[in-house]
């Protein structure tokens, strides 16, 4: 993370630290409602740098730096970061991105410019992931957004054990 736009980027690896276990992943209802209403739609990786710069721009203070966008931007052409976007009449109203590593995939930051719009992208994610037997849904800190999908905190002993199993898998994102 960086600590400012313009500040120098630092390791930051909490413990304990935050998950998403993807068997226990609970969809709010007032996104089950928004889901079963809406006409948005979600893609993958097809605006990567608009989500990236999206999520660099939703707050006044941000630890997601230009330097940090050159370097998921090349994670993004090399096929290791990723986007996942929500659509609606044609305008990107949300998204997320973040990296996979084999049955890992770590969040890094999301945003919404309508209501609920980055929590579609992350039932979409959970999705994918589910289907191509991940098991890591790593968000490294918890908070309240989180913390409504079934986020949890597990200590680093288990989170690098978990970590280990979930690299060494031969998934593909994308495939």
């Amino acid at each position: 993370m960086a600590e400012s736009r313009t500040g120098p980027i630092s390791w930051f690896s909490p413990d304990p630290r935050a998950v998403i276990p993807l068997h226990t992943f609970r969809v709010p209802r007032s996104v089950r409602r928004e889901l079963a209403s809406t006409t948005c739609s979600c893609t993958i990786d097809l605006s990567f740098a608009q989500v990236i710069r999206a999520c660099a721009e939703r707050a006044e203070e941000t630890w997601i730096s230009d330097d940090i966008i050159r370097v998921y931007t090349d994670l993004h052409k090399r096929g290791v970061a990723h986007s996942v976007e929500t659509w609606k009449g044609g305008e990107l109203t949300g998204g997320l991105y973040g990296v996979a590593i084999g049955g890992a995939f770590f969040g890094e930051s999301m945003f919404s410019r309508e209501s609920n719009m980055s929590k579609l992208a992350l039932v979409h994610l959970v999705e994918r992931l589910r289907r191509r037997n991940y098991l890591l849904l790593d968000t490294q800190i918890i908070n309240d957004h989180v913390r409504q999908f079934g986020a949890i905190e597990i200590p680093r002993r288990d989170y690098l054990s978990l970590l280990a199993e979930a690299v060494s898998l031969p998934i593909d994102f994308t495939e």
